[in-house]
C-alpha cells in the first residue's frame, strides 16, 4: 500500500459532565483525527492524548504539530505492507508514542478497508463481543457515587473502576465496599501517590480490589515492582507502559500482575498486539481502555479488545456517556450479551467522522501531500 495523502484535523470535543482523575479536570476532550488516502480509498484514525500533557508527557496540539511536520512527511509517497515496517519508519523519531499512533491506527484501518476486512479479523481475533466495565471519575459527593454504583450493578456491568484520588480515597472507598461488599471493583490512581503512601495501599489490601490501577509516577517501574511485593491486590500499570519495550521490563521486573493496553498510549495498533503477544506468553491478563476518543478511534479500541488475552472486562463506554452527540458517523453502544452482560461489538465499517461536526470542532488541520 502506498500512501498518497494524508489530512489531520486537531478537534475539541466538549463533554456532557466534566471528567475529575488524579490528575485535574477535562470538560473538553481534546483529540487528533487522521484521514489516509492511498489511490481512490480513504480510512480515517484517532490519537487522543487530551488537551493538556498530564496524562502523558503528549497533548492534542503537540501531536497535532508532530505528525504535520515529521512524521507524516516521512510516510508520505512510501509503501507500507505491515505495521511493523510504519513502527520502523517512525523510529528514528524518539517517543511522541500519541503521535505515531495517529499514523499508525490510520494505516491499519486503510489496511482494512483495502483488504475489504473487519480490523479485528486483520488481528486474527476469533471474537466480536466483549464484555464492558462501568467507570466512575471523582464525584461532588460519596452519596452521589454510590447511587451511580447502584445503578450500574443494577445492569449487571461485570466489574466497576473507581477513580482515586488524594481527598477522594480510602473513606470514599470503604463506604463504597460497605455498601457494596461482593461487587468486583478496582481504584485507578492515574499516579497520584508514591511509595511514601505504603500504610495507604496497606489499608487498602483489605478491601478484596480486583487490582490497583497506576498508583505510582507515571513514568515508574522499579517503584511498582517494590509495591507490588508488599500487597496481595494485582497491580496494573497503564500510564508506565509506554511502549512493548516498557512492558518487556514491567514482566522482568514483575512490577504488576495486570497491563491496561491503549493504543494510543503505546503507539499504535502494531505496539498494542505486541504487548498484548507478549503479555500472554507471561501469564499476565490484558484489559484494553480508551481516552474518551469519538467513536472512530473508539471502534479502534474495540477492534484491538476481541484478542483473547484481554481478558478483563474493557474501559469502552457509550458515546452517549460523555457527549451530546458523538464525532463519529456511528455511535458507540452498549448491549447485553446472551448471559445479560453489558458488552460491546466489532464495529464494521468502521465509522468516520460527521463531516458537519467535524468542520463545527475542528481547532486547526493540515493537508499533507
Amino acid at each position: 500500500m502506498i500512501i498518497d495523502r494524508i489530512e489531520i484535523f486537531h478537534v475539541a470535543l466538549p463533554l456532557i459532565t466534566p471528567w475529575r482523575t488524579a490528575y485535574g479536570e477535562d470538560s473538553v476532550v481534546e483529540s487528533v483525527l487522521c484521514r489516509m488516502t492511498s489511490g481512490s480509498t480513504e480510512a480515517w484514525g484517532e490519537s487522543c492524548p487530551l488537551a493538556a500533557p498530564c496524562y502523558s508527557p503528549e497533548w492534542a496540539g503537540g501531536i497535532f504539530e508532530t505528525a504535520k511536520r515529521w512524521l507524516a512527511p516521512r510516510v508520505l509517497g512510501q509503501e507500507f505492507n505491515s505495521g511493523e515496517e510504519i513502527q520502523q519508519a517512525l523510529s528514528i523519531y524518539k517517543g511522541n508514542s500519541f503521535a505515531k499512533a495517529l499514523i499508525d491506527n490510520t494505516w491499519w484501518t486503510l489496511h482494512a478497508k483495502l483488504s475489504e476486512q473487519p480490523l479485528h479479523q486483520l488481528f486474527s481475533a476469533n471474537r466480536n463481543c466483549i464484555p464492558v466495565g462501568a467507570d466512575f471519575g471523582v464525584q461532588d459527593s460519596i452519596e452521589e457515587l454510590l447511587d451511580l454504583i447502584h445503578q450500574a450493578v443494577a445492569e449487571g456491568f461485570p466489574r466497576i473502576k473507581l477513580k482515586f484520588r488524594p481527598g477522594w480515597d480510602l473513606p470514599m472507598l470503604r463506604s463504597v465496599r460497605d455498601e457494596f461488599p461482593e461487587t468486583v471493583f478496582h481504584i485507578d490512581c492515574n499516579s497520584g501517590y508514591t511509595l511514601a503512601d505504603l500504610s495507604l495501599f496497606e489499608e487498602i489490601d483489605s478491601l478484596g480490589l480486583a487490582m490497583i490501577e497506576q498508583p505510582l509516577s507515571f513514568d515508574d517501574l522499579h517503584d511498582h515492582a517494590k509495591l507490588q511485593s508488599r500487597l496481595r491486590t494485582p497491580i496494573c500499570l497503564d500510564e508506565s507502559i509506554s511502549s512493548p519495550e516498557r512492558a518487556r521490563k514491567a514482566i522482568e521486573l514483575k512490577a504488576c500482575q495486570y497491563i491496561n493496553i491503549k493504543p494510543g498510549r503505546v503507539g499504535g495498533i502494531t505496539n498494542a498486539i505486541k504487548i498484548h503477544n507478549d503479555c500472554e506468553d507471561a501469564g499476565i491478563p490484558c484489559w484494553v481502555g480508551g481516552m474518551l476518543e469519538s467513536s472512530v478511534g473508539g471502534a479502534i479500541c474495540i477492534s484491538l479488545g476481541m484478542l483473547e488475552n484481554f481478558s478483563y472486562p474493557a474501559d469502552i463506554f457509550p458515546s452517549s456517556n460523555y457527549y451530546k452527540t458523538d464525532l463519529g458517523s456511528v455511535p458507540i453502544t452498549i448491549e447485553k450479551d446472551h448471559h445479560g452482560i453489558p458488552s460491546v461489538r466489532a464495529m464494521h465499517p468502521l465509522p468516520t467522522p460527521h463531516p458537519e461536526r467535524l468542520s463545527q470542532c475542528t481547532v486547526q488541520s493540515a493537508v499533507i501531500r
